[in-house]
């Protein structure tokens, strides 16, 4: 057996124009990764270059990601460039899976410099399927965007990455592996660990474990179904709720992590999650969940199939958040919601007198905000919800806080939310993705609606559907001011706002790759009627929507692909 050390190579490469991280991190065709010469080693390379060599050097860093195809190459090259690039230990998870709240975790338990995410959560996988690496910086959270420009940047002038070709790691089994590499003083260790654990422990600290497993499993128990959708989170949903908290085995299913996901679309909507939404129908089961690939999102039904829209769920929680033990000792900050998402959230924050941010859409924002004490929970329209406690969304967690909730409370999940409808009044709330709409027809769609809305004489136009009349109060293209260190981060989305607080947002989704994704926005208040159906209390501000875009007549389309 050869024990000398393992050689480091510096291989000569060329850049490609194309690797600009976006909101999620560079996300691409798996067969783009496979088929284009040195384009995961260029990137990978790209991310070890942007930190300083002085902080990379002997450092920590950790590696995990949704389990999809691919996953399991891009972890080895990770590895060995790791290696030659001189950071001097790895935590993997366990076969290379670990969710993206426990790798948030993971990075902030273990003072990390950062992470490396590999995950195109929600988007489907297997070999023609879709690939993603995400970079997490020492918060534990996103990078943000001077990172992630710098990231950019390296990419478009790349003339040679450092790998060590001989050096592999066996991900099946759990413990340390140490390599000596040439011209190292110290070994390079790589440990593969149980990530399940340390997560656990983590919201053992947050929330009443006593009390939601008398919920789960004592007498007259709640019946719970979750769904995993065959991501990483399966196995934390088996150990935590299944084996702790006395869940029987049968109540989680899609548990077991695939490469394809077993042919499904991991995204935990109404629309994907059918398994979930079918075996709720019949009433048997008084709570239901399902998560998406990467384990960040999460979708809560009630009884019957009851859908709470995240818009709603966020605010459920920040009503009923001192039914959580973590706040009840560490207080509440303050809220915050992307700025599509439903303005639910405002309403419970004036009624709390606690502060409300609205941000652009990506966690990192939230993040920023959470580093400097000012944020303890928010959310997001697109089945994003979390707290203080890591620096992602974290759907286990969200799932955790309804339960603590519905435990302190004794009601139902339909009751709860009527309840708050009751109480603040409804967001009617919906999102329209218009999918793989030719790019230069959306973005001159989008340029000439700003134009249209941002004219002065736009303010005060009334729209009339029906019975309603809706007047413009303003209209502008969203831009955020961090209140942490004064970033303005524009072009955020253009927004209507109406006199009785309904809005209409306009946007360009980034994470569609064969064509534009645009997406419309529809947030209705209503005081009263709070009990109509969504679609039909959305259909007068769905009407001016498109009449104002022209969005059928510009894109040719005759409806949109999704309706969530």
């Amino acid at each position: 057996m050869d024990n000398s050390p393992l050689q480091v190579l510096t291989v000569p490469t060329a850049p490609y124009p194309d690797q600009r991280p976006c909101t999620n991190g560079l996300r691409k065709k798996v067969y783009v990764f496979q088929s284009r010469r040195n384009y995961l080693h260029n990137f990978i390379q790209s991310i070890f270059s942007s930190i300083d060599l002085r902080d990379r050097q002997g450092s920590t860093m950790v590696v995990g990601g949704d389990g999809r195809f691919f996953n399991r190459t891009a972890t080895q090259v990770i590895v060995q460039m790791a290696a030659a690039n001189g950071v001097g230990r790895l935590i993997i998870g366990h076969h290379g899976i670990m969710s993206t709240p426990a790798v948030s975790c993971m990075i902030r338990k273990c003072k990390a410099i950062g992470g490396i995410i590999l995950t195109a959560s929600p988007n489907p996988g297997g070999p023609d399927g879709d690939f993603g690496i995400k970079f997490n910086t020492a918060n534990g959270g996103p990078a943000n965007e001077a990172v992630t420009n710098k990231i950019f940047q390296i990419s478009r002038t790349i003339e040679e990455f450092a790998i060590c070709p001989g050096l592999q790691v066996d991900l099946t089994t759990m413990g340390k592996q140490t390599f000596d590499l040439e011209n190292k003083f110290k070994p390079f260790t790589v440990e593969i660990v149980d990530s399940v654990e340390s997560y656990a422990n983590m919201l053992r600290n947050i929330f009443d474990f006593a009390a939601l497993k008398q919920l789960l499993s004592g007498k007259n128990h709640f019946k719970i179904r979750l769904d995993a959708l065959h991501g990483a989170v399966g196995p934390y949903v088996r150990r935590i709720l299944c084996d702790e908290l006395g869940c029987p085995a049968s109540s989680a299913i899609n548990c077991v992590p695939k490469e394809d996901f077993g042919g499904q679309h991991p995204d935990p909507n109404p629309i994907y999650a059918t398994d979930l939404v079918d075996s709720m129908r019949d009433g048997q089961y008084d709570f239901g969940a399902a998560f998406d690939a990467d384990g960040d999102q999460n979708m809560i039904l009630g009884k019957h199939g009851f859908f709470v829209t995240p818009s709603d769920s966020v605010a459920v929680i920040a009503d009923n958040i001192f039914c959580i033990p973590y706040f009840q000792h560490a207080g509440v900050r303050g809220f915050a919601r992307t700025m599509p998402t439903s303005a639910a959230l405002d309403r419970v924050a004036k009624a709390t007198k606690i502060e409300l941010y609205e941000t652009p859409t990506a966690w990192k924002f939230f993040g920023n905000l959470m580093d400097a004490g000012m944020l303890s929970l928010c959310g997001e329209e697109s089945f994003g919800t979390g707290g203080d406690h890591i620096r992602e969304k974290d759907g286990l967690w969200a799932v955790l806080a309804w339960l603590s909730i519905l435990a302190t409370r004794k009601k139902s999940v339909e009751d709860l939310v009527k309840d708050h409808w009751l109480k603040y009044g409804r967001n009617y709330f919906t999102r329209y993705d218009y999918e793989n709409v030719d790019i230069d027809a959306a973005c001159e769609m989008m340029e000439d609606l700003e134009i249209t809305i941002t004219d002065k004489t736009f303010v005060r136009q009334r729209f009339a559907v029906e019975d309603k009349i809706y007047q413009v109060e303003k209209a502008d293209s969203f831009e955020y001011a961090d209140p942490v260190d004064g970033t303005i981060s524009r072009n955020q989305g253009l927004r209507i706002i109406f006199s009785d607080g309904s809005r209409i947002i306009y946007r360009l989704s980034g994470t569609s790759f064969d064509g534009a994704t645009v997406q419309i926005y529809l947030d209705s208040y209503e005081k009263e009627h709070v009990f109509g159906d969504a679609q039909v209390m959305l259909a007068p501000l769905a009407t001016i929507a498109l009449k104002i875009s022209q969005l059928h007549h510009r894109t040719g389309r005759t409806g949109p692909s999704v309706i969530i």
